[in-house]
């Protein structure tokens, strides 16, 4: 048994697992959760159009990381490792980001590259699901982030994958920004251009992954729990009911045009609403809405489990 950390800190939010993982000969292994929590910090504000990572989302970041050490020391993990995704890679000073990381944890950010991320997140999601009964193979694990989307296609080992530049942060800000602040509600113009954008990005995925392969939609991240409890009614968020859950297409659509229909303090009002997820959770549920109408999927099996696990697995 190896007590692990696992950080990973992505577009829009940056995210801690302590765990104790356990990997016996000839078992799939077991991890018992110790503490998991979750900070928005926006590390990818405006990255998309300057280039580079501005200084208060450096600062967001790294106080949240302040937070995770003093857990990490306090829980006694022996193994940590830091990953960063999108906006860290997208970025020209992503080195002012590693020098703080290593200051505060301790650990080089490993700034991965899509294929990795993908693997990881596969990993996290279907590793417990392996053997489930009413669970057909092979899995499509699609991670809607803040800056990019991953697509894993695979059963007990990764197939293929691809990630593009297509999360819920980089849509919103890309589309749905005029004169510095968000369309609200978005127009039918904003709308359409956002779908074109998903659009072209789901022609490059499947030039190499065969998305509609696929026998079971995974959905993982903030943008896709979000739209399960919001589908479950929910009146607080609730990890046990929106993991594993099936959400049908037809609620996904329904949740989506709601999303985006609706203003500012209408989405805030939802009581599981994250408020850093109120002006990017449209853009989120309508790429997971266009990923299904692509693929012609039913419904999507929702997960909590993600990317982190996959980490604090790769550290056992």
């Amino acid at each position: 048994m190896k007590r692990v950390a696992a950080v990973d800190c992505g577009t829009n939010s940056i995210r801690l697992l302590v765990a104790d993982v356990t990997l016996p000969d000839g078992a799939s292994g077991e991890l018992k959760e110790l503490d998991r929590r979750m900070q928005i910090v926006r590390l990818g504000q405006g990255v998309d159009r300057t280039g580079r990572l501005a200084p208060e989302a450096l600062e967001r970041t790294f106080a949240a990381c302040r937070e995770y050490a003093a857990v990490i020391k306090d829980l006694g993990a022996e193994h940590v490792r830091f990953v960063a995704t999108s906006a860290s890679r997208d970025a020209e000073n992503r080195a002012d980001f590693v020098r703080g990381v290593v200051d505060i944890l301790g650990v080089e950010p490993e700034v991965i590259t899509g294929d990795q991320e993908a693997e990881f997140s596969f990993t996290g999601a279907t590793k417990e699901l392996t053997g489930h009964p009413h669970i057909e193979l092979p899995y499509l694990v699609v991670d809607i982030g803040g800056g990019s989307t991953e697509f894993v296609l695979g059963s007990d080992t990764v197939r293929a994958a691809r990630s593009v530049d297509v999360g819920c942060v980089r849509m919103t800000e890309r589309h749905l920004l005029h004169d510095g602040r968000i369309t609200d509600p978005p127009t039918a113009a904003q709308i359409a251009a956002i779908k074109a954008d998903i659009a072209a990005a789901l022609d490059r995925v499947e030039e190499t992954v065969p998305l509609t392969e696929a026998a079971t939609l995974v959905g993982l991240a903030g943008s896709v729990t979000t739209v399960a409890a919001i589908a479950q009614g929910l009146d607080h968020y609730d990890s046990a009911a929106i993991h594993h859950s099936r959400i049908s297409r037809a609620t996904v659509r329904e949740v989506t045009e709601r999303l985006l229909t609706s203003t500012h303090a209408e989405r805030a009002a939802i009581p599981v609403m994250h408020p850093g997820r109120v002006d990017v959770i449209a853009a989120g549920a309508l790429v997971l809405l266009s990923i299904m109408d692509r693929i012609d999927a039913d419904e999507v099996v929702v997960s909590e489990h993600d990317i982190l696990d996959g980490i604090a697995w790769s550290l056992a």
